[in-house]
């Protein structure tokens, strides 16, 4: 019972982190807004200022609710294929969804440049790039682990080949800077209806992996102990591959490529939580999802132009992962 306590209180420390995040990212911006504001704005009350509820409701609301999507949902998906590959090293990066996706989005941006194109097609790369490494590492009717891994790389390094090929037929002018600042990952175009398009399909993503979160405990055990114990290997690989995809797709498609995250919160939860995915996958969620909502906030208001947001990520979240790893020598708590 002290465990389960003691699990329940940090879970419930992991939420209130998040939400003092939102609440820091509501306040912070070219545009200061007191706290105070935001109590009473939420509270119903009318605030000192009258562009304080444009500014949240408007701008920042749906860009910090995207944030926490994003996050939430890269964080799930790095977990569990950490935990179905048995390798902590392990992202949502590793089966070429995201180089795929990327691609698409590329692509969209040189062909149309409309914002539903680019959604569009990247989706549908996306899940190209997902299926050609499944059929790729599946032999037999088998899926090898260590295949799809390979697959993965393969199908990465093509379609990054790709859209090196896009950007270098791209109009150097306009259609090569929109791509490579759309790559590099920013939440600067998120609105309402990004949210109403994207978060449900990411939300489903990682609904399905948080529900299966105590097969991964099996499936990590080994493919032999997990076939004894009655588990369908075949088919919960295919579904935990499919809910990671969903979750990369489309968030490449809405906000380009996020790093660093879908690797390095699991490994983070972990060092907070043990082992046991039951934790590890909530934990990943709430902390994803707050990482996210301060490094976009960091993005925003650092300097007058937007950083993106996958330089954050890495240069901000690498220091701090290594300085955890270096305190811990990489052990997971039991």
């Amino acid at each position: 019972m002290t465990g389960d306590r003691k699990n329940l209180t940090l879970q419930g420390l992991f939420v209130l982190t998040m939400i003092s995040a939102v609440t820091l990212s509501l306040c912070i911006g070219r545009y200061r807004i007191h706290i105070y504001d935001v109590v009473r704005l939420f509270s119903g009350l009318p605030t000192a200022d009258k562009m304080t509820p444009s500014v949240i409701f408007g701008i920042r609301l749906p860009r910090i609710i995207m944030a926490l999507v994003v996050g939430a949902g890269l964080s799930a998906a790095g977990v569990s294929l950490q935990a179905m590959f048995g390798n902590p090293l392990v992202s949502s990066h590793i089966l070429g969804v995201s180089a795929s996706a990327g691609f698409g989005a590329a692509l969209g941006i040189l062909l149309s440049g409309r914002f539903w194109v680019i959604q569009g097609i990247a989706v549908l790369f996306g899940f190209a790039g997902m299926g050609i490494a499944y059929v790729m590492g599946t032999r037999r009717g088998r899926t090898g682990i260590l295949m799809l891994v390979l697959s993965g790389i393969i199908v990465a390094a093509v379609f990054e080949a790709l859209t090196s090929l896009v950007k270098y037929v791209a109009d150097p002018e306009e259609k090569l800077p929109a791509i490579t600042y759309w790559l590099m990952g920013s939440l600067s175009s998120a609105t309402v209806k990004d949210l109403v398009t994207a978060a449900p399909a990411i939300l489903a993503g990682i609904m399905i992996l948080w529900i299966l979160r105590w097969q991964l405990n099996v499936i990590s055990l080994g493919e032999e102990d997990a076939v004894s114990l009655g588990l369908n290997l075949k088919r919960l690989r295919l579904i935990i591959i499919l809910a990671a995809t969903v979750i990369t797709a489309v968030t490449v498609s809405v906000c380009g490529i996020i790093s660093f995250v879908g690797l390095a919160v699991p490994h983070f939860a972990r060092m907070l939580v043990g082992n046991d995915n039951r934790q590890v996958v909530p934990a990943s969620v709430f902390l994803g999802g707050g990482f996210v909502v301060l490094m976009d906030t960091a993005a925003r208001s650092i300097s007058s132009a937007e950083i993106p947001l996958s330089i954050l990520t890495a240069v901000i979240g690498a220091p701090f992962f290594g300085i955890l790893l270096r305190k811990t020598g990489g052990s997971w708590n039991d």
